[in-house]
């Protein structure tokens, strides 16, 4: 089976020095874009050309994914389909569950806008490209990680729009058909391309995957600025004060614990070993922001900005813990394997006989 390396490694365990810093730089990158709107957001013929460019770059970005996911190696994916089970009803049960109990804490702690957004953070499909990369550091199963994540973009893209009608119904933007569609085209239609143009272009994608990995970030920093930008006009920052801030943050926090909890332990109940238990919590514990900001864009229009507010936070707290998880992963003594089958000795008589 073709392997395909982790792609987006987080900067904070690349290098001693990287280590020190408190935030991943690329976290820093997604506040400052955030800062940026604030200050300079796009307004008129501006805000319309960053809302294309922003479209066009979450398109291209799913044609790479179709483009590095081997198809050889998506069909072995299947075999091991209890993973993947487990890894979607982690994604789109269990987290939503979770979503649903959070509607106790409106008004006390939560706005409704801001527990709209929570609820649709969990409704998100898991991530790809992290989930590899910290399955790879903890020595996980990494074709695992792969299949598991790809396969929750690409259920995400029909499951997701179709819960959010059901649970958010019309607070969130007005599901429509017409909703349906245009994220299918920005993102699945996108994929399928990268796939059947594998044969010709797999090989340039993963030579030049570090300068491509750029394409990644920089069109989630894109969006995030659209978004921002537009939630300037709206005026979101007087929508959220400190203290509300600060709970969501706090909510999102024991989300992120229960579900790292019930990822490993829960794993380990149903029988997976340790290298499955990694790749289960990391992909089954994690939402996409590269996913979820088109589709926010879509459902919520321009309420957006502070519809992905939650999701922008527990993205950047899901890399710095899971970096320390997979740290500590990879210190594990590795699982002794079952000791081999005895095969008992014939007792053998005095005369040179076996006894029966």
């Amino acid at each position: 089976m073709e392997i395909v390396r982790p792609t987006e490694t987080p900067d904070t365990l690349r290098s001693p020095v990287k280590r020190r810093l408190p935030i991943d730089p690329y976290i820093a990158l997604l506040l400052g874009t955030v800062g940026l709107a604030a200050l300079l957001p796009a307004r008129g013929i501006a805000a319309d050309v960053a809302s294309g460019a922003s479209t066009a770059a979450i398109a291209f970005l799913f044609f790479l994914y179709g483009a590095r996911l081997s198809t050889r190696e998506a069909m072995d994916g299947l075999r091991h389909w209890r993973l993947h089970l487990t890894v979607l009803a982690c994604t789109f049960a269990v987290f939503p569950l979770l979503g649903l109990a959070a509607r106790g804490l409106v008004p006390a702690l939560l706005t409704q806008p801001l527990y709209q957004g929570l609820l649709f953070l969990t409704l998100v499909p898991s991530t790809i490209q992290s989930s590899i990369a910290f399955t790879s550091i903890a020595r996980g199963n990494v074709p695992a990680a792969i299949c598991a994540g790809s396969f929750s973009s690409l259920v995400g893209i029909l499951v997701t729009p179709l819960l959010a009608s059901v649970l958010l119904g019309n607070s969130g933007g007005g599901f429509s058909a017409d909703s349906l569609v245009k994220i299918v085209l920005q993102l699945l239609v996108p994929f399928l391309a990268g796939q059947l143009l594998r044969r010709w272009i797999g090989g340039f994608v993963t030579r030049h995957k570090k300068v491509l990995g750029l394409v990644d970030r920089g069109s989630i920093l894109l969006v995030v600025y659209t978004a921002f930008s537009e939630g300037m006009a709206q005026g979101i920052w007087h929508q959220v004060s400190a203290p509300r801030l600060g709970a969501l943050v706090l909510v999102e926090a024991v989300l992120l614990a229960v579900m790292l909890a019930l990822t490993w332990y829960g794993a380990r109940a149903l029988g997976f070993g340790r290298a499955d238990r990694i790749a289960i919590q990391f992909a089954g514990s994690k939402k996409s922001l590269a996913a979820g900001l088109p589709m926010a864009s879509v459902l919520f229009g321009a309420h957006a900005s502070l519809a992905v507010l939650p999701l922008m936070l527990f993205h950047q707290m899901q890399l710095m813990v899971c970096a320390v998880i997979a740290k500590r992963r990879a210190r594990d003594p590795e699982e002794p394997a079952s000791p081999p089958a005895q095969v008992p000795r014939p007792r053998v008589r005095p005369n040179g006989r076996e006894a029966p």
